[in-house]
């Protein structure tokens, strides 16, 4: 899948089993509704981990950075629904990094992805950049592929803990983030095992110890379906 906009809002988290059933309506037809009402809001999407059966992924596309510190979007944040309120607790481990999107490519909406979260080596982020932007516009073309971006955490500056925060805890952050997103796992599950294997991404300026996930597409909405939701 190709990327809409220029930013996104990367999330990793654990929802334990008697809550799922209802995590899932309420992010489904409140939640999801909900953002992709604010203005630069182009897309939103959840992934269910194929490994870990609490773990999900989502991912906010946004058409610009400045959408991060909008008021639309800091408002809603701020002003939690009470559904949203009760829901956010269980929002388990969370890791949310607030992105530049560096490189995207590709095209379509992927049924299955992978998440690599890693970091450059002191002196080599250059290096690494291209790199991998050069690496991941090849594989985007593979059979079973159909989309891989590259993505670098840079919160704002004026970012305060919000409601929404303050109710869930003290959240993690991702550094750099690979996507990869294909229409057949175990091609997805191959290249992460082989081209971008950790041995790769060292060879290319990246630390020790990237941390990879798989998911199966679970939902996604535009600010076109909300109106029909």
């Amino acid at each position: 899948m190709s990327l809409l906009g220029k930013a996104a809002v990367a999330m990793w988290w654990s929802v334990r089993p008697e809550q799922r059933a209802e995590f899932g309506d309420w992010h489904s037809h409140e939640h999801f509704p909900e953002r992709m009402s604010i203005a630069g809001f182009r897309r939103g999407s959840r992934w269910t981990s194929t490994t870990d059966t609490e773990g999900f992924f989502v991912l906010y596309e946004l058409e610009q950075y400045e959408v991060l510190t909008s008021r639309g979007y800091l408002d809603r944040l701020n002003a939690p629904t009470p559904w949203s309120t009760r829901m956010m607790p269980h929002h388990l481990g969370m890791v949310r990094s607030q992105c530049r999107i560096v490189a995207s490519f590709g095209g379509g909406v992927a049924t299955s992805l992978a998440t690599i979260r890693l970091s450059p080596e002191a002196g080599r982020e250059a290096e690494l950049q291209t790199r991998l932007s050069e690496m991941l516009g090849t594989l985007a073309q593979m059979p079973g592929l159909t989309g891989a971006h590259l993505l670098v955490t840079d919160t704002p500056r004026t970012s305060l803990p919000t409601t929404e925060q303050q109710i869930r805890g003290k959240d993690g952050a991702a550094d750099w983030i690979v996507l990869l997103s294909g229409y057949d796992a175990g091609t997805v599950e191959r290249v992460i095992a082989e081209q971008l294997s950790p041995s790769t991404l060292r060879g290319a300026g990246a630390r020790n110890h990237a941390t990879t996930g798989c998911y199966a597409l679970a939902f996604t909405m535009t600010p076109q379906d909300v109106a029909v939701v």
